[in-house]
């Protein structure tokens, strides 16, 4: 089961790649996914029958733009912060507490946060994640939790756990 969802996301993955349908393509597509599937199929995928879920495609279509909006008003901040002419920054390392289970979850949680801006995912241990955040509003772990992680856990955590 695990190297047939892998085959179907290869397979996925070379079409939108080569955006090509004749026989020659589709035929070496179907033999690269084939061969990633046989060699990588035991690490890939944990539990493939979560990738059969359709609510967690829909929960992933509502993370989509709340994390688009998170971005962007992270970069609004940034820029303030850089065009400000005494630039008020209070950088520092934040550890933030995560109730996520699966690594993969947690490895979403710590680059959706990187690919916010004005942090950035230093280290992740067990539940805890380390933060570099350009502006320290806490060192409080449960405030820095609630102000960085909250607002995207528990969609992960639907999607993911």
């Amino acid at each position: 089961m695990k190297r047939i969802v892998l085959f179907i996301v290869a397979f996925l993955l070379w079409l939108l790649l080569t955006s090509a349908l004749d026989w020659q393509h589709l035929s070496i597509g179907m033999g690269v996914a084939f061969l990633v599937a046989f060699l990588f199929g035991n690490i890939f995928v944990q539990q493939p029958e979560k990738c059969f879920q359709i609510k967690r495609y829909l929960w992933f279509c509502y993370y989509l733009p709340i994390f688009l909006w998170e971005c962007i008003k992270a970069n609004f901040d940034v820029a303030y912060r850089v065009l400000h002419p005494r630039m008020p920054i209070h950088p520092g390392i934040v550890k933030v507490r995560t109730q996520l289970k699966s690594d993969m979850a947690k490895v979403c949680l710590a680059n959706s946060i990187t690919m916010t801006p004005g942090t950035l995912s230093v280290d992740i241990k067990d539940e805890y994640l380390y933060i570099h955040w350009i502006n320290v509003r806490s060192q409080d772990m449960a405030e820095a939790t609630k102000l960085i992680v909250s607002r995207f856990e528990r969609i992960l955590a639907k999607i993911f756990d």
